[in-house]
Formats: structure tokens, C-alpha cells, sequence
């Protein structure tokens, strides 16, 4: 009897960390990594991207369990018993997720370290602009665009660095000009988070873009975001092919069709679908470039090249008409940019 208790207070425990871990932001600061990997010619090293993933999901674990005590209030208004907060739900207390928070920012550092002076130096500062986002007196989170420009500095340059660092490569303009690309379209999906907190954000006067300006200019500003990005990242990538360049291309039309759905009142629904079509773009966007990385530095033929990123492609454009057409399926699906950068977002 004793051993079934201690077994289902393990599986409890269990699910706390994962809700907390946010799989799909985990998911995102993984793609990162391995971006910066690539991007410094070890793509293929899986070692290292084993040892880069530990730091960044121990900073994100940190991040989110700091934001949640910070955001209890807001979170009971916009997500009323969501499975993503464990805090609102009761299914950990506040005394876990301290703990919670000092452990990981201990296991991040250390493993930073160990991967060298640079990746350590890195984790400390986005230690502390999580802080910062979060918490008193700084809170960056109240502070509109102000937070849609800071919060993809955690989401994006840490984990890309630290894996363009742990490679032991120098960080030249290329790869400045690319983690510019990557941070200017995220800034464009960031924004869109805010549409689903949108009412807690007005009650609590937290002046996030959307409610400052409205869903128009949000839109609008998001869609000129998601371009430059996507110039950007097309100007930095070495060897671009034209599959990867029309690729790039079709996505990002896709993307400013569901921003121009998206800048009318179309209903709660609809949506969050929208959002979530927006997002698996913005995901395989991060798989199209890590693919055309990969498979130059392995030497394949340009043949093969743009089969891989002709399948990527399809396999992502299939995924977005499902989900604009029919929705997500549930709260755990709802999914992309919903988990990504709203559900699952560390940093609120």
C-alpha cells in the first residue's frame, strides 16, 4: 500500500516537472541549439547537442517557475485551472517551484560552465534577464514592447549561442547577421502570444502591445517582423539553394495570409487556430534551415537537398491547413504557438 502511495506521489511529482518543463518550449530551445551547432559546422556532433540541451531546459524550468510565482494572479484570470500551471492548480505549491527554480538555476550554471567560460557567461545573463521579466522592481513584463523585445533574448540567443560557443566556434558577423534574422521573426511570433492573454493582461494593466495598440496594428507590426526576419535569415544562410530560398518564401506567404485573417475579429476559435498555424510555421521555418545546414555540411547533392526541404515543406504546409481548417484538438495540442509562446510561455 505504502509503495502504490510513494508511486503515485513519484507520477504526481512527475507531471508537475513536465507541465513546468513546457515540452513544446523545450522543443523550440533544443531547435535553437542546434541551430547555433550547425551554424558553426557540427551539426552531426550529438554529444555536444546532448550537453547543450541540459543548461537550456534548466534555465527554462528556472524561468518558468519565477514567472509563475510572479503571474499566479494574472495566470487564475487567463488560465483557470490549465494544466500548464501547476501553481493555479494546486498541483504544486509555492515552496516547490522555489525550490524548483534555485535547483535548476544551479544545474544550468554548472553545466554552462562545464561547457566552457563563454556558455556559462551567457546562462548568467539570461539568468538574470529572466529575473529581471519577472520580478520586482525591474518586471519587464509590465513594460509592453519592452517585454516583446527582451523575451526573445531568453527564447532565442541562449540557447543559440551557447550552442554556437560549446562549439568552440568565434562568433563572427554571419552568425550575428543570423541570430538577428532568428530574433526579429521571433519577436513577430512573440507578439502573438498576446492575443489569448488579452483579457487578464487589461484587468492586471499589463501593457503589452496588443492591448496598447490594438489587434491591427499588432498584426501589422507582427507581419513586418516575420519579413525581415525571413530576409535576414535568408541573407545570413551559407549557400542558400533555390528549393530552400522558395521554401522560405512559401512560408512566409502563408504566414501574412493568417496575419491578415488574423487582424479581424474572428472569434475566440478561430483564433487560437490561426495562432497555431502561425506557430508550426514559425517551428519549421527552424527545421527548414537546420535541415539545409545539415545536409551541406554532410555533403549531399543539391538534388537530395531540396527533396528533404521539398518533404519538410509539404509535411509543414499539411500541418497548417489542418489546424487553420479544423483547429487545435485540445489544450495539450493547442499547440504551437499556443504552448510555444502563450500556454507554455516561461516568461509571460
Amino acid at each position: 500500500m505504502r509503495g502504490e502511495q510513494g508511486l503515485r506521489r513519484l507520477a504526481a511529482h512527475v507531471r508537475v516537472l513536465v507541465a513546468l518543463g513546457r515540452p513544446a518550449v523545450a522543443l523550440l530551445f533544443a531547435l535553437y541549439a542546434a541551430l547555433g551547432l550547425a551554424q558553426a559546422g557540427r551539426a552531426e556532433d550529438r554529444l555536444l547537442f546532448a550537453e547543450c540541451v541540459v543548461p537550456v531546459v534548466a534555465f527554462l524550468l528556472c524561468s518558468v517557475c519565477v514567472n509563475d510565482l510572479s503571474d499566479e494572479a494574472i495566470d487564475r484570470v487567463n488560465l483557470p485551472g490549465h494544466w500548464s500551471r501547476p501553481l493555479v492548480t494546486a498541483a504544486a505549491g509555492s515552496r516547490n517551484l522555489v525550490v524548483t527554480a534555485v535547483v535548476s538555476a544551479v544545474v544550468a550554471l554548472a553545466s554552462a560552465f562545464l561547457l566552457g567560460l563563454r556558455p556559462g557567461l551567457l546562462t548568467v545573463a539570461a539568468l538574470a534577464l529572466s529575473a529581471g521579466y519577472s520580478l520586482r522592481p525591474v518586471r519587464l513584463a509590465d513594460r509592453g514592447a519592452v517585454a516583446a523585445l527582451a523575451l526573445p533574448a531568453c527564447y532565442v540567443a541562449l540557447p543559440y549561442l551557447l550552442g554556437l560557443t560549446a562549439a568552440g566556434a568565434a562568433v563572427g558577423p554571419r552568425d550575428l547577421v543570423m541570430l538577428g534574422g532568428l530574433y526579429v521573426g521571433f519577436v513577430g511570433r512573440i507578439l502573438l502570444k498576446d492575443f489569448r492573454d488579452v483579457r487578464g493582461d487589461a484587468l492586471f494593466g499589463k501593457r503589452t502591445f496588443l492591448v496598447r495598440h490594438g489587434r491591427r496594428a499588432t498584426c501589422l507590426f507582427s507581419a513586418c517582423c516575420w519579413a525581415i526576419g525571413t530576409c535576414v535569415i535568408l541573407a545570413a544562410t551559407p549557400r542558400p539553394t533555390p528549393a530552400f530560398v522558395a521554401s522560405y518564401g512559401v512560408c512566409l506567404a502563408a504566414v501574412l495570409l493568417i496575419l491578415r485573417a488574423l487582424a479581424n475579429d474572428v472569434g475566440h476559435r478561430r483564433e487560437e487556430a490561426l495562432i497555431a498555424g502561425a506557430a508550426v510555421i514559425g517551428r519549421g521555418l527552424l527545421v527548414l534551415q537546420l535541415a539545409h545546414l545539415a545536409t551541406g555540411q554532410a555533403g549531399w547533392g543539391t538534388g537530395v537537398q531540396a527533396l528533404v526541404v521539398g518533404g519538410l515543406l509539404l509535411v509543414t504546409v499539411g500541418q497548417v491547413a489542418g489546424l487553420v481548417r479544423y483547429g487545435p484538438g485540445t489544450g495539450l495540442t493547442t499547440a504551437s504557438l499556443g504552448q510555444e509562446t502563450a500556454e507554455a510561455s516561461p516568461l509571460r
